[in-house]
């Protein structure tokens, strides 16, 4: 009877779970649709996509507007605002970042958000003088292998959002290309705008499968 009532119990956890996974989608149509959610925003906004070619080639780093390089690996979309004034990109060591952003949802998650919501209301760069609060972090570059734990822990931090201190993937590919320093001038932080598939994302994103819009901004301290 004990293994019967046990039995029973993981199966209704298993239905619970595969019935929380957008509808009953399978993980293959939700990636499906989060493609095309990213493919929606780039035509809405008219973005010229480039290759990694061409974006090597390019004398400056800093790209044209709406002007995006995708990384093949990663999926994420990369538009550099300004490299930074720093004498050099990022080597091996620890580094303390503080990064100011603004997390935008690109699609719809029904009873969560809907597509264009602002999921961290209070951290914002979309105006450079207008910076309320930032996010820290502890960045570890070894042997070009990038790692990053977030240092705040209050209620309106990442992690108090989020639930782990592990900074998204996402939000260190940018540091391969910028030249970020310690400065107190908005417009002397380096910054990008990145378009986030889910697998690059924080710890909802990847259970929930939807891409984010970012701009973050990136200094040192």
């Amino acid at each position: 009877m004990k293994k019967f009532y046990y039995l029973l119990l993981v199966v209704v956890a298993l239905s619970s779970g595969l019935q929380s996974c957008d509808n009953g989608k399978t993980y293959a149509e939700m990636k499906e649709d989060e493609a095309d959610a990213i493919n929606s925003y780039i035509n809405q906004n008219d973005i010229k996509v480039i290759s990694e070619a061409e974006f090597a080639a390019q004398d400056s780093t800093n790209l044209a507007d709406n002007e995006y390089v995708l990384l093949e690996e990663s999926g994420v979309y990369m538009h550099v605002s300004y490299r930074g004034n720093g004498k050099e990109v990022l080597s091996d060591g620890s580094y303390d970042i503080i990064a100011r952003f603004v997390e935008v949802a690109l699609q719809t998650r029904s009873e969560m958000f809907e597509a264009g919501d602002t999921l961290m209301a209070n951290m914002h760069i979309l105006n450079p003088d207008y910076y309320i609060e930032g996010e820290d972090f502890k960045l570890t570059i070894s042997d070009g292998s990038y790692s990053a734990s977030f240092t705040r822990s209050d209620n309106y931090s990442m992690y108090g959002r989020y639930g782990t201190v592990a900074v998204p993937s996402g939000w260190l590919i940018p540091l391969r290309y910028l030249k970020p320093s310690r400065t107190s001038r908005s417009d002397q932080q380096a910054r990008v705008k990145l378009i986030v598939p889910h697998s690059e994302g924080t710890s909802t994103a990847q259970q929930y499968v939807y891409p984010c819009y970012y701009e973050i901004a990136y200094n040192l301290y």
